[in-house]
């Protein structure tokens, strides 16, 4: 391993903790007290491990790094919040963004490097879905985010909004919530988890059926099936009635209320006939719409609406009886729109080795 980078904890690779630690003999709970020390003490310092034995201290700092993930760059908004973009071990780069709020302590997870979803106005899926990530990677958003929080605050809440559609890479997910919400792991209550899907039907009856008690968003953008398929290409082979009527489903096996998000683009999905479509759409739901005024992303044409037609747009839809809420902008002067962040870091690289882009 001398030359080669060091295989990481939380690794999903070839070279397992487990497997490593029974070659020197040790008890099968070492793996676990490792990793403890990361997921519970916020510690990422071999040395600092100080209920395991010296030999094996100098032995994990020879041959392993606490994190497989590196941070390529961090960037700190006025409002506090931080994002990071992590380099994995092909390459690829990936977005997590820590939010403070109040009492909140919110981490925005990816999924997935890139989106295959095709959302027009989205910086993520600009270059398609490259791949999954997996559990050991999408922990490490989680712990290398929670590092960054002084030692009296913990992450309290995780949405699943970052950069992929989630329920396309649903079982390493659920995998990383059981952590997320163990004992053992971050603590954190299923009720303050919130998993976004652009609406894959299928995908949300198999959540459903875990009974978990995760809060679900589903991404409309558009109140009729027309609109909807200019603004989310894949929008052709699903139609709104049948992520209804999946929704629907969730919350009837779980009791949760679903989320609605809508995302505004001036000009485009903002006027009030589209308010009005949109509550015939939601008949009598016990839901919520989340209201998202656009995040304006370098090299694409569309734009925020203005704070007028967002507020006839919403009242519309508060006088028709729908609980409704418009989003706050955070970390917006730190590209902390969904894949932004990685986009401009991609196009700085371009550009040193001389390549457009633009391009793609």
């Amino acid at each position: 391993m001398s030359m080669e980078r060091k295989p990481g904890i939380f690794d999903d690779g070839p070279i397992s903790l487990e497997a490593w630690l029974a070659e020197r003999g040790e008890r099968p709970f070492r793996a676990k007290q490792i990793r403890q020390w990361v997921i519970g003490r916020r510690v990422a310092d071999f040395d600092q491990m100080t209920d395991l034995p010296k030999d094996l201290r100098v032995a994990l700092i020879a041959e392993w790094s606490v994190f497989g993930t590196t941070v390529v760059r961090e960037s700190i908004a006025e409002d506090g919040t931080t994002k990071l973009l992590l380099g994995l071990r092909d390459g690829h780069n990936v977005e997590c963004v820590l939010i403070p709020e109040e009492k909140r302590r919110t981490i925005c997870l990816s999924t997935q490097v890139g989106c295959g979803m095709g959302c027009v106005f989205c910086a993520s899926g600009l270059k398609g879905v490259e791949r999954n990530l997996t559990q050991g990677e999408m922990t490490e958003e989680l712990l290398q985010l929670a590092l960054r929080l002084p030692p009296d605050e913990r992450v309290n809440h995780i949405v699943v909004m970052g950069m992929g559609e989630p329920l396309a890479n649903l079982e390493p997910l659920l995998k990383v919530l059981s952590m997320a919400t163990s004992k053992d792991g971050l603590g954190i209550s299923a009720r303050n988890i919130t998993i976004s899907t652009v609406g894959l039907p299928a995908k949300i009856k198999r959540l459903a059926r875990e009974k978990k008690q995760y809060h679900l968003a589903v991404s409309l953008h558009a109140p009729n099936n027309k609109l909807r398929q200019e603004i989310v290409p894949m929008a052709e082979k699903v139609a709104l009635e049948d992520i209804l009527s999946a929704a629907d489903e969730f919350r009837e096996e779980t009791g949760r209320q679903v989320t609605f998000e809508y995302v505004l683009l001036g000009g485009i999905n903002d006027d009030v006939t589209h308010a009005r479509q949109l509550v015939r759409l939601m008949g009598m739901r016990d839901a919520m719409i989340n209201l998202i005024p656009y995040n304006p992303v370098s090299g694409l044409p569309y734009k925020t609406p203005s704070s007028e037609r967002t507020r006839i747009f919403s009242e519309t839809l508060r006088q028709a009886g729908l609980v409704t809420k418009v989003r706050k902008r955070k970390g917006s002067n730190i590209d902390a729109a969904c894949g932004q962040l990685r986009r401009s870091h991609e196009q700085v690289v371009s550009i040193g080795l001389g390549e457009n882009p633009s391009a793609g």
